[in-house]
């Protein structure tokens, strides 16, 4: 019997419920997969289609931890950027010189303000829009999660590379990982389909999110489509007793599994969430709205990658955000 035999069961069970249409996942123990699977269908309508090995996910927000953050934290490596720096340091236009690249990257600058028709707006217009907004009273203080502090941090990707942060992400991360499959430019057939309306049919191959559709290839928080197999290529990486190839510092890596928010208290670390295990080990955690989440203890060397689309064929699916975080809690005990 595996270790992780309840949490299989709920994995399995997830797709049983129809809670998702398919269900791709991976665990590894001592940074070798002993448990993968392929369940369900990929798709529900217009027709159901089964789910097969090596189909795309669209990854939503692991495209800020795998990619703009092992970005951020390479230049932190080679000294192009710190975590102490003032973010206007590389952006002059942006809007308050207190917040730093470690609160853009922890989830505690306080970005707030309105956007009117934020989703409808042209890219130079959304992009521009950005530099209005402002920094709560909460700066420094407590996470409020946001896609717009890794917009930023690809912004000054791109002032430090000048090229556009999605191509910077492929040159730097994908390759050196051969992560060979992922891609920001998929085939739509590759791909497993998101969401679905009569009017507009199935999305697929295209981003969900609204933000990354309109800022395309400039877009650090989502964008990146990728199979299970690539993901566990990223996790034995991050993983492994070395950094190889070292893309950041052992130093750094060290540093992503404990808190790393300004106070130290508020349970982010640098651009990864942290969940705790039973001997209260700190990991490393992330989801994407899609339906996507990753869990890796570095102690152990263990894994858990979860790929689904929960938001097919309909968007809302609220189930799935109690069952994942059920699989999560299970894991994290059994483990």
């Amino acid at each position: 019997m595996s270790l992780d035999s309840q949490t299989v069961a709920l994995l399995r069970q997830m797709v049983t419920d129809q809670i998702v249409p398919g269900l791709s996942y991976a665990i590894l123990e001592k940074n070798q997969v002993v448990e993968t699977e392929v369940l369900g269908a990929s798709q529900l309508v217009p027709e159901k289609k089964p789910l097969k090995p090596n189909q795309l996910y669209d990854l939503a927000s692991l495209t800020k931890v795998i990619g703009t953050t092992t970005v951020i934290l390479k230049l932190i490596s080679t000294g192009q950027l710190a975590l102490a720096d003032s973010v206007k340091k590389y952006l002059p236009q942006f809007y308050d010189p207190r917040v730093t690249i470690r609160e853009l990257l922890t989830h505690t600058a306080a970005i707030t303000g309105y956007i009117p028709h934020r989703n409808q707006l042209p890219a130079k217009k959304l992009m521009a829009a950005l530099y209005t907004l402002h920094t709560g009273d909460w700066l420094g203080q407590r996470v409020e999660y946001s896609d717009l502090g890794m917009i930023f941090l690809g912004e000054i990707i791109e002032q430090l590379f000048k090229k556009p942060v999605q191509q910077v992400i492929t040159a730097e991360v994908l390759k050196p990982l051969k992560m060979d499959h992922s891609t920001f430019s998929p085939p739509a057939a590759d791909c497993v389909p998101t969401t679905y309306s009569p009017q507009q049919g199935l999305l697929q191959g295209i981003v969900h999110d609204p933000k990354a559709r309109i800022l395309k290839e400039h877009c650090g928080s989502a964008g990146l489509f990728a199979p299970l197999a690539d993901l566990v290529k990223f996790a034995k990486w991050l993983l492994a007793d070395r950094l190889s190839p070292s893309l950041f510092s052992e130093r750094l890596r060290d540093q992503l599994f404990s808190d790393q928010t300004p106070t130290h208290t508020a349970g982010r670390s640098l651009g990864w969430d942290l969940r705790y295990d039973r001997t209260g080990q700190a990991c490393i955690y992330h989801t994407g709205y899609t339906g996507t989440f990753m869990l890796l203890d570095r102690n152990s060397q263990s894994s858990l990658i979860g790929l689904t689309n929960r938001v097919h064929p309909k968007e809302h699916n609220q189930d799935f955000l109690t069952w994942r975080d059920k699989i999560i809690a299970t894991y994290l005990t059994e483990k």
